[in-house]
């Protein structure tokens, strides 16, 4: 289809005496002798002619700005003994030009086109056309490709999926996270952009479909939340007739089926754990299990030791006392290290910690020595199943908020341990987890005697809580579960509510929500909806794990910034009084004086 022969990253020793043509930018240029010349498969060495008869073309290459974009024609050379470059797929072969176009000149980069050169974030985003030509961002979005493909062929062709585009404007969902406004030209009336096509994939199963899947934009206006961006894709997919082991097993095969081969093999079946299990063991509701250092109770212990504050935890309702160890951890962390996590406790959790050291003699260095004799150190030693080094972190308090603090405390000591050089979690391992058995109700933060929904309000109770609905709603589990990749949420799903009447009583009497919001919702679950449940993958996350990039903004190919904006279109932007005269809209706040103390 285009105006060449071959690209930069195809040629070899065995196309020697060929002529070919090739297109692509200036990535370096020597003393005017040769240049290497990149497209987006690779590198090629180019030799500039010295003869009089090629002047012309030497003066166009020799003089070319770096990034400029030529199209060479020449003739394939082996490179002399010695010369070849192994580093380079197509190092044993030169170029020898004998035409060249200079297709369009490049004025002076903003920063230089070379991973390894440092450059802000800032300035990539702003660029961010530059920042793509880079090796890493290329490499990030093909992969990204393959593997949407992929799940489109395992999907539609293995198993009768029907990819449905479905609609962008709609109208506000009860929960969930906050949505944006799109005004339109009725007064009063606006659009919401939607958090998820939760809603028309439940109709789409009530409309007969069966098996429906979407590579889906989303939105969702949470404000400045680190590696987090307003536009999203998931991968979204809904089955009717199924149960929760049947969207398990789907997605299993789905992530092996797209899985890189250079990423090595994954094996099935996914572990599973309770959400309670999760909390108790690891802290959080996405474990990271590629490392131990798990959350020990040590509660009934306790009880014996007579120490005041332990006492008063556990005399309160869900009070515990539990532990983590951090192994080797006087070796490797300093004071400073130990105290920066006791105040990480304290100031997001408000969580008190006693620290434990057990000391090269085998006694211990703690608080907790002024309340317990020699006897009762050495039987906390073997409870703990302490070696000479470690450090034991203790907390006592509530259940939840004991957990949860020691849950971040077990990360960030593994960031530490690692900080430190002790390698703790295998940067090369993908460690998948189900964590099923979510409540399906949690107290509002502002009035916790009132309830909202864990996940969405249509997700379906579990089948031996359906009596605790009607008389205590709190304690009932939800046939939600979460799919957790290296202690990162990667997709969550439901089995749903396909019952009118039941979904109308979660709304209304649960919840205190105004159904009359879903009211095309309801009706529609009246007119012989079957049971249906589904899953949504988050596209950009999954990808920047499986490549390792540190930020979900590597793999996207223009991401907003940590603010929500476009840098490079400076979006979002203003609107004259006139655009927003159709959609009955006027700005409270004194625009145009901003604008003014602006310029």
């Amino acid at each position: 289809f285009v105006a060449r022969t071959s690209t930069c990253g195809e040629l070899r020793s065995a196309h020697a005496g060929r002529t070919v043509t090739l297109c692509g930018w200036i990535q370096y240029q020597r003393q005017g002798l040769f240049l290497v010349l990149r497209d987006f498969q690779g590198l090629t060495q180019i030799i500039i002619p010295q003869d009089e008869a090629h002047s012309h073309v030497k003066k166009l290459l020799a003089s070319a700005p770096v990034e400029s974009v030529v199209r060479v024609t020449g003739i394939v050379s082996l490179r002399p003994p010695g010369q070849e470059n192994p580093k380079m797929p197509t190092g044993d072969i030169e170029v020898k030009v004998e035409t060249a176009e200079l297709l369009n000149s490049c004025k002076k980069l903003p920063f230089e086109i070379k991973d390894f050169v440092k450059k802000s974030e800032a300035l990539r985003m702003q660029y961010r056309y530059l920042d793509l030509r880079s090796f890493q961002l290329q490499y990030n979005l093909r992969l990204r490709s393959q593997i949407v493909m992929k799940m489109r062929e395992y999907l539609c062709h293995l198993h009768g999926f029907v990819d449905v585009e479905t609609p962008t404007l709609f109208k506000r969902t009860p929960g969930g996270a906050k949505e944006f406004l799109v005004p339109s030209r009725e007064p009063g009336k606006f659009y919401s952009l939607p958090q998820s096509p939760q809603q028309f994939k439940q109709l789409l199963m009530v409309g007969g479909l069966d098996r429906y899947f979407q590579v889906a934009r989303c939105y969702r206006d949470e404000g400045s939340r680190p590696d987090r961006q307003p536009e999203f894709t998931q991968l979204d997919v809904e089955m009717s007739f199924v149960d929760q082991g049947g969207i398990q097993r789907l997605i299993e095969g789905l992530l092996q089926y797209c899985w890189p081969e250079e990423k090595g093999p994954i094996t099935t079946p996914f572990p599973s754990m309770t959400y309670e299990e999760a909390l108790a063991d690891y802290g959080t509701d996405k474990p990271d299990t590629r490392f131990g250092m798990k959350i020990m109770d040590v509660s009934d212990f306790s009880r014996s030791l007579g120490i005041p504050f332990v006492q008063n935890a556990l005399g309160y309702l869900h009070g515990t006392v539990k532990t983590i160890c951090i192994p080797q951890g006087m070796r490797y962390l300093k004071n400073k290290d130990i105290e920066s996590l006791k105040e990480i406790a304290r100031s997001q959790f408000n969580q008190e910690i006693v620290d434990v050291v057990c000391k090269p003699d085998g006694s211990l260095k703690s608080l907790l020595t002024r309340f317990i004799g020699q006897e009762q150190q050495s039987e906390l030693i073997q409870v703990l199943k302490m070696q000479v080094d470690d450090v034991v972190l203790l907390a006592a308090g509530e259940h939840k908020q004991v957990c949860s603090a020691l849950g971040s405390l077990r990360l960030e000591s593994a960031n530490l341990l690692e900080a430190a050089g002790l390698v703790l979690r295998d940067p090369t391992a993908f460690h998948f987890l189900w964590v099923v058995d979510f409540p399906l109700f949690l107290p509002k933060e502002e009035n916790p005697t009132e309830l909202e929904s864990a996940h969405h309000p249509f997700t379906a109770p579990h089948p031996s809580d359906m009596d605790l609905l009607y008389s205590d709603p709190a304690k009932v589990r939800s046939q939600h579960y979460d799919l957790v990749l290296n202690g990162n949420e990667i997709g969550g799903g439901s089995i749903r509510i396909h019952n009118a009447e039941l979904q109308r009583f979660v709304l209304e009497k649960v919840l205190k929500e105004d159904s009359e919001v879903l009211s095309h919702l309801l009706e529609a679950l009246e007119f012989g909806a079957p049971p249906h449940g589904g899953i949504a993958l988050g596209l950009d996350r999954l990808i920047s794990l499986i490549i390792g990039t540190p930020s979900i903004r590597d793999v996207i190919a223009f991401p907003k910034s940590f603010r929500g904006r476009d840098l490079m279109g400076n979006a979002p932007d203003y609107v004259t009084p006139e655009e927003l005269e159709p959609y009955h809209i006027q700005v409270s706040w004194p625009v145009a004086e901003a604008e003014a103390k602006k310029n």
